[in-house]
């Protein structure tokens, strides 16, 4: 949900280079966090990335001192995956060797198989057949490119008429993180890279060339899992269901072929944008979720801060002394609910059965403060929860700029992505849609306390009061989902819970 020139990268935000430094990005919506406040730009459908900072234009990685400087901390897929406890995975050979992840992105990247040589370097990570630079070996994991649609331009392009060209930049940041954390996660599972040539506007407009890219990845059998970051609420669809009708299918045709399909929930909290006017589009009057998030077909993945050590390699420890603030008021928590993940309750989706039976506690209430009918016993999102937020953030290279940390809930996805391959992997076959299996391990409380990082901390009403948002709680809530996970007991205990058990 980001909008603007052909630097920006959320609905209402900007990008200011200044000397050699790429300052903070943050949404207009986010002033409690003290951030530049700038016009909305027009209703273009964009990537779920919105803070974005430059941390260092060297080519090996900064030290964790310099991000420390910034008020920020900064994760290695080391660090990150230690906070999440994938050590034991990997000890055990579960990689998602086999295994493949399909990334659906505008545009693309010119230098994406550059910055993944780099990011691989840096950190000593499994290198990857059709990166920059590496010799191929029968055991290798692959990165492809798939252009459906077309050959995206080969550079980011100035602004011009508003149909969403302007966006390369932020869609060049988008597939770097996505493809490198993706990596990071599950260094064993292949990559697709599916590119699209458009990003267009936000509701039925700008969807087609994406579910085009997601369905044609589901008829060919070329991925097992599908990771799309990107999101536009539930009102820019004018017609409501009937618009989604079409889109769905690809959706539908994902579940019967066995392929999981996450989504990011967006980085506006609880608000969205309307796709009319077209320029400085409105708010959604609302609490509101976006789509395909809000699908019960898809996985709706969240966001927190992530407020472990950012040092240490090895397991989850919590840091309530390292900036950012977030971690500090919060002592003794792994994990807040970010201020601005997507979450609440659809206006078009009624509950799914697999949301019928929440942990202890839960928030769960089914419908929107003032939003229109059927407001009741509505569907939830999100399901899960990963970091999200800039200023716990990800490492991620960009070539001709350098390493920056990165914020949103397009950070949450494909590390998701890793993990359902990992435990696809450990099945030894797909496990394909994958929500009531997550819920089931919801409902029962000793595999619940076993395999997520219940979040109870946060609220992402990021406009509120205006919109008001939702706190996190005990159990299932409408920022964090179901939480978090220890990846570790999860991937095995999903693969059992998927199967019936």
């Amino acid at each position: 949900m980001k909008t603007g020139g052909w630097l920006s990268i959320a609905a209402m935000t900007c990008l200011v280079i200044s000397a050699a430094v790429l300052h903070s990005v943050h949404s207009t919506m986010a002033t409690p966090h003290g951030v530049i406040r700038i016009a909305a730009g027009d209703a273009v459908f964009v990537p779920a990335v919105t803070e974005v900072q430059l941390i260092s234009n060297t080519t090996p990685p900064p030290p964790e001192s310099a991000c420390f400087a910034m008020n920020i901390r900064c994760f290695t897929p080391q660090s990150m995956t230690a906070g999440y406890n994938f050590g034991p995975l990997y000890a055990s050979g579960w990689t998602g060797r086999g295994k493949t992840i399909a990334i659906i992105d505008s545009f693309g990247s010119p230098s994406i198989a550059d910055d993944l040589h780099v990011f691989d370097t840096a950190f000593g990570l499994q290198p990857m057949c059709g990166e920059t630079g590496v010799t191929c070996t029968p055991d290798m994991p692959t990165f492809s490119i798939l252009e459906v649609q077309g050959s995206p331009a080969p550079l980011p392009q100035p602004p011009n008429n508003g149909t969403g060209q302007e966006d390369h930049f932020a869609w060049a940041v988008e597939v770097s993180l996505d493809v490198e954390w993706a990596h990071a996660t599950a260094p064993g599972a292949n990559i697709i890279l599916v590119t699209t040539p458009t990003a267009e506007t936000l509701g039925v407009q700008g969807f087609p060339p994406m579910m085009n890219a997601v369905q044609y990845v589901v008829d060919h059998h070329l991925a097992d899992v599908i990771s799309m970051s990107l999101s536009a609420g539930e009102g820019s669809f004018m017609s409501g269901t009937a618009a989604l009708l079409n889109l769905r299918k690809a959706l539908m045709d994902a579940q019967a072929n066995g392929v999981t399909v996450l989504a990011a929930t967006g980085d506006n909290g609880s608000a969205n944008i309307l796709k009319e006017p077209v320029k400085k589009p409105a708010l959604i009057p609302y609490p509101s979720v976006g789509w395909p998030a809000s699908d019960p077909l898809v996985t709706a993945v969240g966001g927190t801060y992530h407020c472990t050590d950012p040092t240490n390699t090895t397991a989850p420890i919590v840091d309530s002394t390292d900036p950012p603030v977030n971690c500090q008021a919060n002592p003794g928590q792994t994990e807040v609910g970010w201020i601005a993940g997507g979450g609440g309750y659809s206006i078009l989706f009624p509950r799914p059965d697999y949301q019928s039976n929440l942990p202890a506690g839960s928030s769960y209430v089914g419908s929107s403060v003032g939003a229109p009918g059927p407001n009741t016993n509505m569907r939830g999102v999100p399901d899960v929860a990963y970091q999200a937020s800039g200023r716990t953030a990800p490492l991620v290279y960009l070539g001709a700029f350098g390493w920056f940390t990165v914020g949103g809930t397009s950070c949450s996805t494909p590390q998701w992505a890793g993990l359902v391959a990992i435990a696809d992997q450990i099945s030894g076959t797909d496990l394909g849609f994958i929500n009531p299996g997550l819920y089931k391990i919801g409902s029962e409380p000793a595999r619940y306390a076993a395999d997520f990082f219940d979040v109870t901390q946060g609220n992402n009403g990021l406009l509120a009061p205006t919109i008001p948002g939702y706190f996190a709680s005990t159990g299932w809530d409408a920022i964090t989902g179901l939480g978090t996970p220890n990846a570790a007991t999860l991937a095995p205990d999903l693969v059992v819970a998927v199967q019936g058990h």
